[in-house]
């Protein structure tokens, strides 16, 4: 039943995560690096504390508490994974929803859930899971089977878009795409699909943390198992370092490009707009809301960040669909395009099984 419950938990926040993008669609007349920041300050800023605040009162006591090292170690992962979350926004410009979140997030997928495990091989640490028990035990064998089922289905989604460029002939795409850049988008994808996964690596960096507050919870809730929100308090930090490198470079890009009077320009729908980022930027933040109670069910090994990710390529995948990316293609791309979906639904049955078994 809690691997149940942590499966069910990850699936929203993949539906989170595969789902933000959409209302940035849908503001007008703004540069990207314009909307790119203002929901930004929702994600990395305002709602993270607010979270803490509401599940975690102390949170602010826990962070000034803990050791420098170990604030410095998160904050330098969400450095390094705001610049592969501010390169995500990219690679969905150049290559669309679902071609540019399957490669990247299928990378980050790949490299979050196997260096923890490596890691913790030449270092062990109590309840962490190490390169060998994939290897040695049933749930291990089941969860890199999970894991290469998905990277097969993210290889389906890759190809399908490359016939999708084939079938359309131009660097635009159906829902109106006009940057639509498959070379540009890889190596921009690559980049991304790399560096994003230091946000699980700060989750570990920021581990301690999350014990303190689980400690405290437990202590004041004896018998009711571990504490839900628990995270919440490390994503405080994380995000700093993701804001850090994300307003810097949209401020470049508004100097650069002259558009820093998009935030007050009377000419478009300013509150419109600004209501679309706030909606965007807390949807994202939710990913990691509902990671964190996955987390606690699941424990913070390859099984949580496989589902994860599996799950935010395939709610990204379908909304790729509905919102019609992919008309005017052949059936045979189509039909490679929806293959793929199945076959990321599949791997979450496999990696969700495993953790039962586990």
């Amino acid at each position: 039943m809690q691997a149940l419950l942590g499966v069910i938990f990850h699936f929203i926040g993949g539906a989170a995560s595969g789902s933000f993008y959409v209302p940035y669609k849908k503001v007008r007349a703004w540069s990207w690096e314009s909307f790119w920041i203002v929901g930004g300050l929702f994600s990395w800023l305002i709602v993270p504390p607010l979270a803490a605040w509401l599940t975690i009162p102390d949170f602010g006591d826990i962070i000034s508490n803990t050791s420098s090292s170990t604030l410095g170690y998160t904050y330098l992962f969400g450095v390094l994974w705001g610049i592969g979350g501010l390169t995500y926004g990219l690679g969905v410009r150049y290559l669309g929803v679902s071609l540019g979140s399957s490669i990247m997030l299928g990378l980050t997928m790949v490299i979050g859930s196997m260096i923890p495990s490596i890691y913790y091989q030449f270092s062990p640490a109590e309840g962490k899971d190490t390169i060998s028990m994939f290897f040695s035990t049933s749930w291990g064998l089941y969860t890199m089977a999970g894991l290469a089922v998905c990277i097969l289905g993210v290889y389906l989604c890759g190809l399908a878009g490359v016939r999708k460029e084939r079938d359309l002939g131009s660097h635009s795409d159906a829902s109106g795409n006009k940057e639509f850049n498959l070379s540009l988008g890889l190596l921009v994808a690559i980049v991304s699909g790399v560096l994003s996964a230091c946000f699980n690596f700060g989750i570990e960096a920021g581990k301690p943390m999350a014990t303190v507050a689980n400690e405290l919870w437990k202590a004041a809730h004896p018998g009711e198992g571990e504490f839900l929100f628990q995270n919440n308090v490390s994503y405080v930090v994380i995000l700093w370092g993701g804001l850090t490198t994300n307003l810097i470079w949209c401020v470049v890009l508004n100097i650069r490009n002259k558009t820093y009077g998009n935030y007050t320009d009377s000419q478009t729908p300013l509150l419109k707009n600004y209501l679309l980022c706030a909606l965007a930027g807390t949807t994202w933040y939710l990913q990691f809301f509902f990671y964190g109670m996955g987390e606690s069910k699941l424990g913070n090994g390859a099984s949580s960040w496989i589902l994860h990710m599996a799950f935010i390529i395939l709610l990204a995948n379908a909304w790729g669909v509905a919102l019609k990316e992919w008309k005017g293609v052949s059936k045979k791309t189509y039909a490679t395009i929806l293959a793929g979906i199945m076959v990321i639904l599949l791997s979450v049955i496999i990696v969700g099984f495993a953790k039962e078994i586990g």
